[in-house]
């Protein structure tokens, strides 16, 4: 057997459905799949990579990166989500620091933002060129 990330369904928890659906169709312009028979709500296309956010009546989240969405030009999407009303995180750490609000290693910058429902979720880029990666 071998398993297909490409066609994996993350599943993130949320308090209230229809707030956290708003938040990714409207703010993050996810493409809204549809509501699950538990009350999932959906994000995705057919035969893709899916969303689903799960209600949860416990009100548990994740204290790590639950979800991170790689993109090209990472400064220009801060600054589109930013003026959604996104609010990113900023780091002062000795192994994690920010610059208007991202994270710049050797293979990649990062940017985190929580959603209405307190996941933490992650913009990356990645900075490195196929030639950089040895098998």
């Amino acid at each position: 057997m071998t398993l297909v990330l490409s066609k994996a369904t993350t599943v993130l928890p949320v308090d209230d459905a229809e707030r956290a659906r708003r938040f990714y169709a409207d703010t993050l312009g996810l493409p809204h799949h549809g509501v699950a028979d538990d009350g999932s709500e959906m994000f995705g296309s057919t035969g893709g990579p899916m969303l689903q956010l799960m209600p949860v009546k416990d009100g548990k989240h994740s204290e790590h990166t639950a979800l991170s969405f790689e993109v090209s030009g990472i400064e220009r999407t801060v600054r589109e989500m930013e003026s959604k009303g996104v609010q990113f995180q900023d780091y002062d750490l000795p192994d994690l620091k920010t610059e208007n609000h991202i994270c710049t290693t050797a293979s990649e910058k990062c940017a985190w933002f929580m959603d209405t429902e307190h996941n933490i979720l992650c913009l990356h880029e990645d900075t490195t060129s196929v030639a950089d990666y040895q098998l």
